[in-house]
């Protein structure tokens, strides 16, 4: 095409430099939240001690409301809303953008939190593939009216290097497992007994939470699918690394205090920057 607008973004090919802008990017973080994301970009321009104060970088994409972007050092930091619709929008033009940009050598991190299922609240959950529903390691799209089944297994090379890292940082608690990502949050896998419509029992949900764990499932989440499918596909490596809030077998509900949670959802940041600082040989 003639030219290409990232509209949610607020980038195009005509408008913006995007080599120059983004060339050098070789990890590149997303997260559900804006807020996350950007306290993700404020810790990782500490953490590689680049110049200038981390409270005044820009958000690249303020000309838009849909999702934030903060590039920090070859670090791209970006949020990606909650499901598949709006996480599956985000990967498209950030494949886009990255291929214009010319990027080469990237790692692609997606960092979130999750229940954990026989897991408690605290634990990090890097992931090894995603299933479905049915616990089946595929994420399926409805292309032009055919079901396209894609395959959701991540990089086990990128895997089992976080794992390794993990056991340098204190107090991490981390294992390889597989998430179940529903595509909505209330019920199917998840199994909730506190939406605003429920049609099973407390029991149905414990039968089938034991069945997703005899069957590899260690959290659910919402995302893992489509993320690892589309960069399957594109040929990117790629990892998940989610923070379990609550043990699911133990409820639905997250109890733990406000200061708690910020630690735990801050474990897939310290583990992701130990990882990118020992890729650029910052530490050894």
């Amino acid at each position: 095409m003639e030219e290409d607008i990232l509209y949610h973004f607020s980038l195009g090919t005509k408008t913006h430099n995007l080599p120059e802008m983004f060339g050098d990017i070789k990890f590149v973080c997303v997260g559900g939240s804006a807020n996350r994301m950007k306290a993700f970009a404020q810790f990782i321009h500490q953490e590689l001690s680049l110049p200038g104060n981390p409270g005044e970088i820009q958000d690249i994409c303020e000309g838009t409301d849909r999702y934030c972007m903060y590039k920090v050092g070859p670090v791209l930091s970006i949020s990606h809303g909650m499901g598949v619709p709006s996480i599956s929008i985000m990967l498209h033009e950030l494949i886009k953008l990255l291929h214009h940009a010319q990027c080469r050598d990237m790692v692609l991190f997606r960092l979130g939190t999750s229940g954990g299922v026989g897991l408690p609240a605290g634990t990090v959950v890097i992931t090894d593939k995603a299933v479905d529903y049915s616990f089946q390691p595929k994420f399926e799209q409805v292309v032009l009216g055919k079901v396209i089944t894609r395959s959701t297994e991540l990089d086990e090379g990128v895997s089992n290097e976080l794992l390794q890292y993990s056991t340098e940082i204190p107090n991490l608690p981390t294992v390889i497992g597989t998430p179940c990502a529903p595509t909505i949050f209330m019920k199917v896998c998840q199994g909730r007994l506190d939406g605003a419509l429920c049609s099973f029992s407390n029991e149905d949900k414990l039968e089938y939470l034991r069945k997703a764990y005899d069957a590899g499932v260690r959290n659910i989440e919402m995302e893992s699918a489509v993320f690892a499918a589309m960069c399957r596909v594109c040929g990117l490596k790629a990892a998940v690394i989610c923070v379990t809030l609550l043990n699911r077998f133990e409820g639905d509900q997250i109890t733990s205090p406000h200061d708690v949670l910020v630690e735990y959802q801050q474990r897939p940041q310290v583990l992701v920057s130990h990882f990118i600082k020992k890729r650029l040989g910052l530490i050894t």
